[in-house]
C-alpha cells in the first residue's frame, strides 16, 4: 500500500466518519498542531537527561494520539468503532510527576526565561507549542463540544512541560535564567 493517496491534492481531507472538509478547517488545524506537539516531546523525549522520564513521555506521546483521534473524528457521525479516549487518571499522572519534581525544584520565585541549555530550550518549544494546541481545542469547542478532559490534559499538560523544564536544567546544572523586566 502506497502512503500517497492523492486524494488531498484539492487541498481537502477525510474526517473519521468519512466527511471531506478544506485541509484550512480549525479541526484540521487543531489536531494537525497536537500532531506538532507529539513532534517535539518526541524530541525531549529523545534527549539523555530524559532517559529515565521515557517511558513517562512515551506514554504522553500515546496520550496525544489518543487526542488527535478524537479531534479527527467528525462530531456529526456515530463512529462503529471505539476510538481510545482521555481519562481523568491521564490527567492526575501528569499532576503526580509535576509534585514530584516540584519537590526537588527551589521554589520558582519569578518568571524563567526559556533556554540554558539546548535539551532545556526542546522542552520549553514542546510547552509553548501546547499552549497553541490548548488554544485550538478551546476554539474548536466553540464549534463543537470537545470532551473536557482533553482541555484539561492539554492544560495540565502545558504545565507538566514547564516544570520538566526546570528539572532538566537543574539536572543538566544549566543557568536558570529569571526574567528582569525593565521598568
Amino acid at each position: 500500500m502506497k502512503i500517497y493517496t492523492k486524494t488531498g491534492d484539492k487541498g481537502q481531507t477525510a474526517l473519521i466518519g468519512g466527511r471531506r472538509v478544506s485541509k484550512a478547517d480549525l479541526r484540521i488545524d487543531t489536531y494537525g498542531t497536537v500532531d506538532e506537539l507529539n513532534a517535539w516531546v518526541g524530541l525531549v523525549r529523545d534527549q539523555p537527561v530524559n532517559a529515565g522520564r521515557r517511558n513517562l513521555l512515551k506514554e504522553i506521546q500515546d496520550r496525544l494520539f489518543t487526542i488527535g483521534s478524537e479531534l479527527a473524528t467528525d462530531p456529526g457521525k456515530t463512529i462503529k468503532r471505539a476510538l481510545p479516549a482521555i481519562k481523568p487518571e491521564d490527567v492526575f499522572l501528569l499532576e503526580q510527576a509535576m509534585d514530584t519534581m516540584d519537590a526537588a525544584l527551589p521554589e520558582l520565585q519569578a518568571f524563567v526565561l526559556p533556554g540554558g541549555h539546548q535539551s532545556v530550550s526542546f522542552c520549553h518549544l514542546a510547552r509553548t507549542v501546547c499552549r497553541r494546541a490548548e488554544r485550538l481545542v478551546i476554539s474548536l469547542n466553540n464549534q463543537a463540544p470537545v470532551d473536557e478532559l482533553v482541555i484539561q490534559y492539554l492544560n495540565r499538560l502545558s504545565d507538566y512541560l514547564f516544570v520538566l523544564s526546570r528539572m532538566m536544567a537543574q539536572e543538566l546544572t544549566a543557568e536558570e535564567v529569571i526574567w528582569e523586566p525593565r521598568v
